[in-house]
């Protein structure tokens, strides 16, 4: 698989994986699946661990961006940020072919294909080597819908979303109670906790920052959606 190594957070269905290299991790996006899907591989650049957010579709790709010779990274943990079926295709292929651990929120374990091995509430961590992420449940587009957080020592916060919170505004909501319960979320844990530096990056599509996007968040909840 071709990796660039110019980040702009913007990658093409069945194109090239991009890599951003951080002081102590490395990020990798690709695009899988046939809904454009964003899946992260996270890499301890001191210990060679990684960690895999979202194994969306394409099982075979996935492997292809672990990589496949004895200096590959050990694909140590899969996390699912949501329930949604067009997150989790390739779960269990990616997971059992690399003995990787699963995550996910209890409020979004039950329709996974395989039963997570850790479950996450707000407020807990999950490691990938020596770097360590924070969990973030944000309410409303599912149940258990999670974002992680990882803060750079060297630089900006970084999060992983999955489909809370998007360039243009936060997910997909049922219902206006749905809707007001995420965007709460958004605004409580995201938006008043994280500096405008910080760097998101989506479960669908481009990346963005909270810089950018915190003055829509009034509009945001004015139009509902």
């Amino acid at each position: 698989m071709n990796v660039t190594e110019h980040y702009t957070g913007h990658v093409e269905p069945n194109g090239d994986a991009a890599r951003r290299v951080l002081e102590e991790l490395t990020i990798t996006k690709l695009s899988v699946g046939p809904m454009d899907n964003n899946a992260y591989l996270l890499v301890c650049r001191a210990t060679g661990e990684a960690l895999l957010i979202d194994a969306a579709n394409d099982s075979d790709r996935l492997s292809d961006l672990v990589g496949h010779g004895p200096d590959r990274p050990s694909l140590r943990t899969v996390v699912t940020t949501h329930q949604h079926p067009d997150h989790w295709q390739a779960l269990g292929a990616v997971a059992g072919a690399h003995g990787a651990n699963t995550v996910a929120h209890p409020d979004d374990a039950e329709p996974l294909p395989v039963p997570p091995d850790f479950l996450v509430e707000h407020g807990d961590t999950v490691t990938v080597g020596e770097c360590t992420l924070e969990v973030l449940h944000l309410r409303g587009h599912t149940p258990g819908s999670i974002a992680l957080l990882y803060r750079d020592p060297a630089g900006h916060p970084h999060l992983f979303t999955g489909d809370s919170l998007f360039p243009g505004g936060v997910g997909k909501t049922n219902s206006p109670e749905e809707f007001t319960s995420l965007l709460d979320d958004v605004e409580q844990r995201v938006f008043a906790a994280l500096p405008d530096d910080t760097w998101f990056y989506p479960g669908h599509g481009d990346d963005s920052t909270l810089g950018a996007e915190r003055p829509k968040l009034g509009e945001w909840r004015e139009r509902g959606w």
